[in-house]
């Protein structure tokens, strides 16, 4: 038995209609705990040989749902979603506040394994032991809030007719889905959970949508799984819960404080395809969007923090409007980088994309890279089927994302995200599209720029992280410092929400949970650098339609070198020779080459000597 496990995941091939459990050996458990690091364990040692020619939207690409041993126990929830990723061709390691993780523990497992593709459109339900693949015929097509009042009321219906009169229910199931972005194969779709969660980062939502699987449904009756000191564990809750409850300005206002703070005064939020990082426009205060609240403190399971709150709209030709606060990146991405400042309309684009399964980053990365295409001449009207989507026009760019979620017209090739569509635009017009993509490694950075150097991330952060652009994972000095790569790998494997991680405290919980005495030097030193390494591995492989380039992508978008044009930090731009210098310090910290390859022995120390024959297969220049 090992401690704070069920020690099995439910593994489901659509293709077949089989489903059974697979045992997780305890070895594997301590090196990689879960999440995160344990996707990145089953998908190099299962698709490691073929990575280069898989195709992430295929049928032999595997789709991961993933608990940790904290999951659970640990204040605040998450579910990690992971698999061989549209985005960036490598591994994401994507989370989002979902019960399914807690109904999934309770239920007897660690996780579920979703291999194959299904004929026709599905769900899958677990009840404990009960595990169907059911139709899901009379759900495909639907929107996002569709689909989640249809679901929840037959599932939940089932539940009650069939145990309430006998031993009572306490609680709804919960369920992961997918609205028509992820039907569609759109690359920019998330997993979505409870109308306004979402997993963005990967394009999840895409392989959902290959595998025409509309939703995961979990309900689990059983105990969790079993603490090695149980009391022990309830000391370190109460101390997380005294300590997350002083942080009051996080649980007043959550990330959504810094939709006018981050542009005024460290000025690095996007504004218009990050042609500037400046505003000083007052309209996007959180107290403009609080009287829009319709709930001020939302937290999933177990959350002090509280940080979610609901915004909704009542009024008015966006009436009906739902989402998420919006919190700060889609603030961003939805507000100042399509050029809008109203949060109504920044309410209003938010929801629509929730409501379509898109992600809010990339697809709000993706729209201002239309909209300056447009403004620049190089798309025209006519291109856009009579839509212009000039700055500040909420509608024009709400009907984008339905013909983007659809895939019609200019949609299908929007569809493929911001690179893909660039790169399509630049064969189409004989112009270099591209050069105006804000990304990294196919991944539209996270809406925190790095020009102006007052923000949290260093320039070298996007070019070297093993995820892209993703804003929660890349590295910064001291390179294991807290939120640094190295450290999210943490939250992120053992599956808590990193809000909510406190550095020490977490490696205190795990120990007390499971058992493993595991440092946090040793987790830094090992067992990070052993998940990176895996991750850098997958991504230089990459393909089958794009490939990266070491050092030549590990590399920051034009953008970024273009002088900061407005604001108190007019004329910063990014040294290029700061940024080499920094990325090959980080290299040799993670113990790869001059090219950012993981060497032989960096391998063999890490215990990773199945991965070495991989390195043949990674093209240096």
């Amino acid at each position: 038995m090992v401690y704070g496990y069920n020690g099995r995941l439910l593994e489901i091939d659509l293709s077949r209609e089989k489903i059974w459990t697979r045992e997780l050996e305890e070895d594997v458990l301590r090196n990689y705990i879960g999440g995160r690091g344990l996707a990145v364990y089953i998908l190099m040692r299962e698709l490691g040989e073929r990575w280069r020619t898989l195709d992430p939207l295929g049928e032999e690409n595997v789709l991961l749902f993933l608990t940790g041993p904290l999951t659970g126990y640990y204040p605040g929830v998450k579910l990690a979603v992971s698999g061989k990723s549209p985005q960036s061709n490598g591994i994401i390691g994507s989370v989002l506040s979902s019960e399914v993780a807690i109904e999934l523990r309770a239920a007897g497992y660690d996780g579920v394994v979703v291999r194959g593709k299904a004929r026709d459109p599905v769900y899958v339900y677990v009840e404990g032991e009960n595990v169907e693949i059911r139709s899901a015929e009379h759900l495909w097509g639907l929107r996002g809030r569709e689909t989640y009042e249809k679901l929840m009321r037959e599932v939940w219906s089932e539940l009650k007719r069939k145990h309430l009169a006998r031993e009572g229910l306490t609680k709804e199931p919960s369920f992961v889905y997918i609205g028509p972005a992820g039907e569609n194969l759109v690359r920019t779709a998330a997993v979505m959970a409870k109308l306004t969660h979402a997993a963005g980062y990967g394009g999840y939502g895409a392989v959902m949508g290959s595998k025409r699987l509309k939703a995961l449904v979990v309900k689990g009756y059983g105990p969790m799984p079993q603490a090695k000191h149980p009391d022990w564990v309830k000391l370190l809750i109460r101390e997380a819960w005294l300590r997350l409850n002083r942080n009051v300005t996080f649980k007043q206002w959550g990330t959504g404080a810094g939709g006018y703070s981050v542009g005024a005064v460290t000025s690095s939020e996007p504004v218009r395809n990050w042609q500037e990082e400046w505003h000083d426009r007052r309209s996007m205060g959180q107290q403009y969007f609080e009287s829009h609240w319709v709930k001020r403190f939302w937290g999933d399971y177990g959350c002090p923090s509280t940080c979610m709150k609901i915004s909704y709209l009542r009024s008015g030709s966006m009436k009906g409007s739902l989402t998420d606060t919006p919190d700060y990146e889609l603030q961003a991405y939805m507000g100042p980088n399509l050029g809008v400042f109203e949060p109504r309309a920044c309410i209003y684009l938010s929801a629509v994309a929730d409501d379509l399964g898109l992600c809010g980053i990339q697809t709000g990365n993706l729209l201002g890279l239309v909209a300056e295409l447009y403004e620049k001449g190089i798309l025209s009207r006519d291109d856009l089927h009579g839509i212009e989507p000039r700055w500040g026009n909420a509608e024009a760019f709400a009907k984008l994302m339905e013909m983007v979620a659809r895939r019609e017209g200019i949609g299908r090739l929007m569809a493929e995200g911001s690179l893909r569509f660039a790169l399509e635009v630049s064969r189409l017009k004989g112009v270099d599209a591209t050069k105006y993509v804000v990304h990294s490694k196919g991944v539209g950075i996270g809406a925190h720029g790095v020009r102006s150097g007052k923000d949290y991330l260093p320039p070298f952060s996007y070019a070297t992280s093993a995820q892209g652009g993703d804003h929660t994972s890349a590295p910064r000095k001291p390179f294991d410092s807290p939120w640094s790569e190295l450290w999210m790998t943490f939250p992120d494997s053992a599956v808590i929400c990193a809000f909510n991680a406190i550095d020490g405290l977490m490696f205190q919980f795990l120990e007390a949970i499971t058992g493993f005495g595991v440092t946090r030097e040793e987790w830094m030193n090992k067992h990070a650098k052993r998940i990176l390494a895996l991750q850098r591995i997958a991504l230089l492989l990459s393909g089958p339609d794009l490939y990266w380039r070491p050092l030549q992508d590990d590399d920051l978008p034009p953008r970024f070198y273009e002088p900061l044009p407005s604001g108190p930090f007019k004329g910063k731009v990014v040294d290029k020779s700061d940024l080499e210098k920094a990325r090959a310090e980080y290299f040799a910290f993670m113990g790869w080459d001059e090219y950012g390859i993981p060497t032989a022995a960096t391998l063999e120390s890490l215990g990773l000597d199945f991965a070495e024959r991989l390195l043949d297969s990674i093209k240096i220049p």
